[in-house]
């Protein structure tokens, strides 16, 4: 089997893997629409206050909480991923075995979660959104161009998550119980990917910061897509940000790899 075919396979495994868990994802369709429902009310309170707030109408609030919970699954905000498993496979040593494979440890697990948020998407994404365009006044739009370029975003930021989650993993080498530097980097997802609150409503310096960092790359950048606030040289400019942050993420990552292979060979003789 060719190196892109053994590619292809681990992706279409990670995708058949999670359509096992049908209970799961129902559930995790249910919490979705039930926190989207707590969100969007808690956004209609606010921008009745403060109508144009991060210059977005109360439409476009809308559906930025509502693609939120579409794509919260996806980009592993909140954990959920490859990640456990390989931190388990680290604290245990059975990530030896992952490394004697005739496969790159990171193109494997990368192959494997793109099946996984693929699934994600589709089975615990869409679901929430369409309740939310039957239920609130949203900004959806309807040229299928700008659903294309969102959901080049959603690719470019699903890697970006990737490349984040990965780090994370590797920090078991070092750091054998994982869980601390998991609910650190969980913690600052959720702040700096913007599912509390759009990156354009935080002021000043930590707005500026907030939409430099890679997290901002996940959310934020795929919903300014979609609601057409990146067009023409903004929307290439947001895919460069978005694919230089996946890249830089994912040297980063190969870098610390070797770091923790050679930690491996030292132990283990």
């Amino acid at each position: 089997m060719g190196t892109g075919r053994l590619y292809a396979a681990v992706a279409a495994g990670g995708f058949r893997r999670y359509t096992t868990y049908r209970v799961a994802t129902a559930a995790g369709v249910f919490t979705n629409t039930v926190f989207g429902l707590i969100l969007a009310y808690t956004y209609i309170a606010l921008w009745d206050e403060r109508p144009g707030l991060g210059g977005y109408d109360q439409a476009q609030a809308l559906t930025y909480v509502w693609i939120g919970q579409g794509l919260l699954s996806a980009i592993a905000v909140m954990g959920g991923g490859f990640e456990d498993e390989m931190i388990e496979r680290i604290r245990t040593g059975d990530i030896a075995i992952d490394l004697y494979r005739p496969a790159d440890l990171q193109a494997w697990w990368l192959a494997a979660d793109s099946g996984r948020a693929a699934f994600q998407l589709l089975g615990r994404g869409v679901v929430p959104v369409a309740f939310g365009g039957l239920v609130f006044d949203i900004a959806l739009p309807v040229d299928p161009g700008t659903w294309l370029a969102f959901l080049v975003a959603v690719v470019l930021g699903v890697l970006v998550s990737f490349a984040i989650r990965y780090l994370v993993a590797l920090s078991a080498f070092w750091f054998m119980d994982g869980a601390g530097v998991q609910q650190l980097a969980v913690l600052a997802g959720l702040f700096f990917a913007g599912m509390v609150l759009p990156l354009n409503v935080f002021p000043g310096a930590l707005g500026e910061l907030a939409r430099a960092l890679p997290w901002s790359a996940l959310l934020q950048a795929p919903v300014d897509v979609l609601l057409g606030e990146r067009t023409g040289f903004g929307l290439l400019s947001t895919y460069v940000f978005q694919a230089a942050w996946a890249v830089g993420l994912l040297a980063v990552g190969r870098l610390v790899q070797s770091a923790a292979t050679r930690r491996v060979v030292v132990q283990g003789g």
